[in-house]
């Protein structure tokens, strides 16, 4: 997943999932996906973030490590990203908006809890 930084603000979508693909509930969520075959990791997040959000300047910063996903068995792994375009809503049947956040301004309702810690840490020392 990209954690995209800006400003010590971070970038989530609000995701509204249906049953037929996960369950349905609504909630905040970094830009990311599945690998297709034979991509590699850099090239699965370029792909996500420009589907997703429709940024095609990510600069992938840093590796910042995996936590258990949501859907199990899934891992994810986190990378620290940079992007100086805005975001644009590219699949609406999917989202229903992206927004900026502060450390102070995340959501309760964010798809992974077990990603805060980093997240936190990202906007708080490191940017």
């Amino acid at each position: 997943m990209a954690l995209i930084v800006r400003d010590r603000k971070i970038l989530l979508g609000f995701r509204n999932y249906t049953a037929d693909k996960w369950k349905d509930v609504s909630v905040w969520t970094f830009p990311g996906g599945r690998s297709e075959k034979n991509e590699t990791i850099g090239e699965t997040l370029l792909r996500e973030v420009t589907e997703e959000v429709g940024m095609t300047d990510l600069k992938v910063e840093k590796y910042l490590g995996e936590k258990t996903g949501v859907k199990i068995p899934d891992i994810v792994l986190l990378f620290r990203c940079h992007s100086s375009q805005e975001p644009k809503l590219m699949e609406p049947e999917k989202f229903s908006e992206w927004k900026w956040f502060g450390v102070n301004e995340i959501p309760e309702k964010i798809i992974n809890p077990n990603t805060l810690e980093i997240v936190k840490n990202q906007l708080t020392y490191y940017i």
